[in-house]
């Protein structure tokens, strides 16, 4: 397996269980005394993940990176009829470059709203070998071993939390030959998302134990370590350091508000 970790140094990117409560009575044929039992409880359960991509809207970002989305894509050698996935796919910024080319294309994301927005732009396209749909990047459990001739994930699943089961799941779901390839944040990069991240951590609570920067994505040995453990050979991995722009038709610090208003890691509480 070839396995690309493309580092992008400017850019950006990202269950309720039920709750039931039954009071029932039962009376006993033989005392007639009732007895009333209650059901506990169950709290929804919410995905911190999933919440913090949700909270915002990554599309008010993503609009400004179509053009990189796109000319990332062609670099890839996307041919006709390749099974991709776009893991934490956003809205399909590199989704729908790959279906344009002609490749089967899946988009999973675990945001709600993001999902619903990919699905609208690939409906407006007219496109039909591409759907979008609602996954953890940690437990891709939806999807077969060696489904994939390519798996991409620009700015996506490097925010997923427990990053060896991300590089587990994704060398599970790609076939014998295939291909992994990755853009992720470069941790202390002089240039702006990387900057953003930095400082907005600065301001922010401390994190809960175990947790685990998604920056380090952006480090070479951690990614080989990783990937390691899934059992890619190191040196079928590679890297190359390329620059990722944003094309905004707005003042920086509008481009900066909208960073703070609607991109999940850095909004407000």
């Amino acid at each position: 397996m070839y396995l690309v970790n493309q580092q992008q140094p400017f850019g950006s990117f990202r269950s309720t269980a039920y709750q039931g409560h039954d009071n029932f009575a039962v009376q006993s044929s033989l005392n007639q005394k009732i007895m009333n039992e209650t059901a506990t409880v169950q709290q929804p359960t919410v995905n911190p993940n999933k919440a913090l991509w949700e909270k915002g809207d990554f599309t008010r970002i993503a609009s400004t990176m179509r053009e990189s989305g796109t000319e990332l894509i062609d670099k890839l050698q996307i041919t006709k009829d390749l099974d991709i996935l776009d893991l934490g796919c956003g809205d399909g910024t590199t989704a729908i470059p790959a279906a344009r080319l002609g490749a089967n294309v899946l988009g999973v994301d675990i945001a709600r709203n993001l999902v619903a927005a990919g699905n609208k732009h690939i409906q407006e396209e007219g496109l039909t070998n591409i759907t979008i749909q609602e996954g953890d990047a940690t437990n891709l459990r939806e999807l077969g071993d060696e489904s994939f001739d390519l798996v991409v994930s620009i700015f996506g699943a490097m925010f997923a939390p427990k990053p060896f089961d991300v590089a587990k799941e994704m060398v599970r779901v790609t076939r014998k030959g295939g291909r992994i390839v990755m853009g992720n944040w470069i941790p202390g990069d002089p240039t702006l998302v990387a900057q953003i991240l930095k400082i907005s951590s600065a301001y922010t609570p401390a994190p809960p134990e175990g947790f685990v920067s998604p920056m380090l994505w952006g480090v070479e040995s951690h990614v080989i370590d990783r990937f390691a453990k899934a059992g890619v050979p190191a040196e079928n991995i590679s890297f190359v350091k390329d620059t990722y722009t944003f094309n905004a038709p707005y003042s920086p610090s509008e481009f900066l508000e909208n960073f703070k208003n609607y991109y999940g890691p850095t909004m407000n509480e």
